[in-house]
């Protein structure tokens, strides 16, 4: 609520005004971020050892296509990791690395 209270005991902005204190940034802030060295090591990792069997298969979903393939991979994606967030990360993750396959297709061609 960034407005102000009105010192009035009723109403939207009720209650005593007072001074916001400024809080500092919480080390659970930092959580998901991810360091250039983490980041270069899974992308390394990745590039050697490849895709895991559930990732193949999301693949294999975005291969065939059809109507609901996004929302398929993303009931999948959800099943196996689950949560709503992490799962939207590795079908666009999937998405990005099917693009790069067909890309390198196309440059082969």
């Amino acid at each position: 609520n960034n407005m102000s209270s009105t010192g009035i005991a009723v109403g939207l902005n009720r209650g005593f005004p007072v001074t916001k204190r400024v809080m500092g940034a919480r080390p659970s802030n930092n959580k998901a971020r991810i360091s250039k060295r983490t980041k270069m090591v899974r992308d390394l990792v990745s590039e050697v050892v490849g895709m895991n069997p559930y990732e193949r298969r999301l693949l294999d979903m975005l291969k065939t296509g059809g109507a609901g393939a996004e929302k398929r991979m993303y009931k999948f994606a959800k099943r196996r990791l689950g949560t709503h967030r992490r799962a939207l990360k590795k079908r666009d993750q999937v998405k990005e690395a099917y693009g790069k396959i067909r890309a390198r297709a196309a440059v082969t061609h």
